[in-house]
């Protein structure tokens, strides 16, 4: 018997790597006989390169930048594979949320120039190509902010360079290219595929979870709009219309207008190079999840991207999960054999984060009770 273990992080709670050793080690403790494999998962959001990581062994390298404000210094930093000459850059640990206290969380202020000063740096050090993680940021500045890090300049109507921020966006009338553009291919990890503007745009649906009050929004959103519109007509490029360009504030749709960045499937990415298929393909069992199991867990999230690679290998799927909100007609129809749920209405959430470890344990437990005691 032969079990996969592909967990995703439980936010606020328990990293990749805990969750797919504590998996591990019950199932091992109950059955020494198991072959059980860890390959912990991420979707592009927080947590990638900690997932990417322990599958190839890369090498983090630590840099200085600037925060999500202008006033901050942050050590962030990427990974870097050798073999591959790939770097792997996580935007939230230069320009995420998490950097921030709810008071400071601004997107009319906060601003991506730190994550295109760890672009720049990864070029320099040798990538032949990038792969961006654009999950947990704290801004709505339609990449501008990383492109100003690039040498991208953006004027206003006298000639005067524009600051930094989503409150910025509606002052640009003017973008000069770099000197020399000679970036490595960019791939922009997206677990959403949002557009830039609208009602389900980077600043209506995003901005309110990082600290936007109302009328900020449809600033943010009107900042957003005059960026495509100028971007269209002096560079030619249409952003507003691609697939997953709202995600991480509108840096997805930055990405592609001045880093001639591809969006992909973030979990589809981690699934392919992280050997995933490989491990599964004669593989009985896979266990996944996340916090949150939900509609959203179907659509581009790590239990979606694990399912349909284990459809192809006949392994059956287990869903472990903070809590699980899908009837169970829906995530069979999906392909998914059983889902646990740490809370319910037994156990409330605060308490389930508090004990997410042993209730982790607990699951995998039931998991053997349930379908490996015969």
């Amino acid at each position: 018997m032969k079990i996969v273990v592909a967990m995703d992080s439980f936010k606020s709670s328990i990293s990749t790597l805990s969750a797919c050793k504590i998996i591990r080690d019950t199932l091992l403790s109950i059955n020494p006989k198991l072959t059980v494999v860890n390959i912990p998962m991420a979707d592009g959001g927080e947590g990638t390169a900690e997932a990417m990581m322990a599958a190839h062994k890369g090498k983090w390298i630590k840099v200085q930048t600037m925060g999500p404000l202008q006033e901050m210094k942050v050590k962030a930093g990427f990974a870097f594979f050798l073999d591959t000459k790939v770097a792997l850059i996580e935007m939230a640990k230069a320009s995420g949320l998490e950097l921030l206290n709810p008071k400071q969380a601004d997107p009319l202020k906060t601003t991506t120039f730190g994550t295109g000063q760890l672009i720049r740096v990864a070029a320099n050090y040798g990538a032949d190509k990038i792969l961006l993680a654009v999950g947990g940021s704290a801004t709505v500045d339609g990449g501008v902010g990383a492109a100003q890090a690039l040498g991208w300049k953006f004027l206003d109507s006298k000639g005067r360079p524009i600051g930094f921020g989503g409150g910025q966006l509606e002052r640009i009338a003017k973008i000069i290219k770099p000197g020399k553009i000679d970036w490595p291919e960019i791939e922009v990890l997206c677990d959403v595929d949002n557009l830039l503007c609208g009602e389900e745009g980077a600043a209506r649906t995003f901005a309110p979870q990082k600290g936007a009050t109302p009328e900020m929004v449809e600033q943010l959103e009107a900042g957003l709009n005059h960026l495509a519109e100028v971007v269209k007509q002096q560079l030619g490029i249409e952003i507003a219309e691609v697939p997953g360009s709202g995600a991480a504030g509108g840096l997805a749709a930055g990405a592609v207008a001045f880093m001639n960045a591809k969006l992909v499937s973030g979990v589809e990415t981690i699934v392919r190079e992280s050997g995933l298929e490989k491990e599964i393909s004669d593989a009985d069992w896979v266990i996944t999840g996340e916090g949150r199991f939900d509609l959203q867990s179907l659509r581009g999230k790590v239990v979606s991207g694990v399912t349909k690679a284990a459809r192809l290998s006949g392994a059956k799927v287990c869903v472990i999960a903070g809590r699980v909100e899908l009837p169970k007609k829906q995530w069979q129809d999906f392909g998914i054999t059983e889902a646990i749920g740490l809370s319910d209405e037994k156990i409330n959430l605060n308490y389930a984060i508090a004990n997410t470890k042993s209730l982790l344990a607990d699951a995998a437990r039931k998991f053997v009770e349930t379908h490996l005691k015969n």
